[in-house]
């Protein structure tokens, strides 16, 4: 069934594009399994996004972090900081969808007065803890009661047998071919040869490679799939005119999107099954900055795999919807060469799983020109997140 306005809504938020900015950025060793804990991951993360804004712990009044993956919050903090100063806090940033909506958790607490410089982590030991199988995201779908009793039983679990149907749902339905999916897998798998920090940087891939990899589940292979791995990214939100008092250039948030599928976590029930809720996240985002997304110079999105990367380009509007396997044939999503410079630092499937927190740190480097894979002229970067039921928009550009 077509996308429309009925299966799914826009949340209604206040503008505030131009009032924070992102000052400060760390991240960890992006790794296989390390043998830390997300707990020690996270607190690298926080001191050297703290450090990256020329800042104290003590200066930090805010943060923000995931309820669902609790690993690093504000007991953590002051236990890792020796600090006992109060906290303006929230569980709902951290990484995926929220990885995009946490600088906006930060601006309503700066409006109020409730904070100053307001902290955003996520870390993860997935891959050290996929030894004791626990951890990762077969466990957190595998405890939902929804998806107990209504898709595992009939199958549809885990996360590579969800993301199957949808592929041959949109290559059925629009004609995409393997080939078209493999071109996607192939940039990020480009971009993380460029970026030393990428858990597959030194492993090249051809589109015959990615053609020659297994299928998990027909006909998503092996190269559709995002990595499992350890670590961490942290960023500082403030306001515009103390971020540029700090030493970092500033990223300005310009616009922040979000959008609800109606069946939540049930998604198998989606009515436009080929779509994500980017149909109502990205217009808001666009609209809040007053820009389009002729005017991007690159994007990111949460691409856990590759058909969910073709489902928001277009439900972004950067092309119609259904075309976007085309769209994304030969170099199109290239950094120094294509239409779309898309995932510069290798994404979900090449750089890390650390669920999208990676992402907006990279949007950062690019619009500071510091990126490994540097987009040239890098002025207005787009985070694109995605939970299944949930979807968001983060728009940045540089102090102008």
């Amino acid at each position: 069934m077509a996308a429309g306005p009925d299966w799914g809504r826009a949340s209604e938020l206040d503008d505030i594009s131009g009032a924070v900015a992102i000052a400060g950025i760390g991240e960890t060793a992006y790794t296989k399994a390390s043998g830390r804990t997300a707990k020690q991951i996270g607190a690298e993360a926080c001191e050297r996004a703290i450090a990256d804004a020329g800042l104290e712990p003590s200066d930090i009044d805010g943060l923000t972090w995931s309820g669902s993956f609790a690993d690093f919050d504000a007991a953590a903090f002051h236990e890792h900081f020796g600090t006992s100063h109060d906290l303006w806090t929230s569980p709902w940033g951290g990484g995926m969808a929220w990885a995009a909506t946490a600088p906006y958790l930060a601006a309503q607490a700066i409006k109020r007065g409730a904070a100053r410089h307001v902290l955003n982590v996520f870390p993860v030991a997935w891959a050290t803890q996929r030894s004791e199988m626990t951890g990762g995201p077969g466990e957190v779908h595998a405890a939902q009661a929804m998806k107990q009793n209504f898709e595992v039983p009939f199958g549809w679990f885990p996360q590579p047998v969800y993301f199957a149907t949808i592929m041959r749902r949109h290559m059925v339905e629009f004609g995409t071919t393997e080939a078209q999916f493999g071109a996607v897998a192939v940039a990020c798998r480009r971009h993380a040869n460029l970026n030393p920090d990428a858990v597959m940087h030194g492993r090249p891939m051809s589109i015959d490679d990615y053609l020659a990899s297994p299928f998990l589940a027909d006909p998503l292979r092996l190269f559709d799939s995002c990595l499992i791995s350890d670590g961490g990214a942290a960023y500082v939100t403030t306001s515009v005119e103390r971020a540029r008092d700090l030493p970092s250039v500033p990223a300005v948030v310009r616009g922040v999107g979000e959008g609800y599928s109606g069946t939540g976590t049930h998604w198998a029930q989606q009515r436009a099954f080929t779509s994500t809720p980017q149909v109502f996240s990205a217009p808001g985002a666009f609209a809040m900055a007053g820009l389009g997304p002729s005017d991007v110079d690159l994007l990111t999105v949460y691409d856990p795999f590759t058909v969910v990367s073709l489902m928001q380009i277009e439900d972004m509007g950067f092309c119609p919807k259904g075309e976007a396997g085309g769209f994304v044939e030969g170099d199109t999503l290239f950094h120094d060469a294509g239409k779309l410079p898309f995932n510069p630092h290798g994404g979900l499937l090449s750089h890390a799983y650390v669920l999208g927190i990676a992402h907006v740190v990279e949007c950062v480097k690019q619009l500071r020109g510091v990126a490994a894979a540097q987009v040239p002229g890098a002025q207005v970067a787009v985070y694109g997140g995605y939970t299944g039921h949930m979807a968001s928009t983060l728009i940045l550009t540089q102090d102008r």
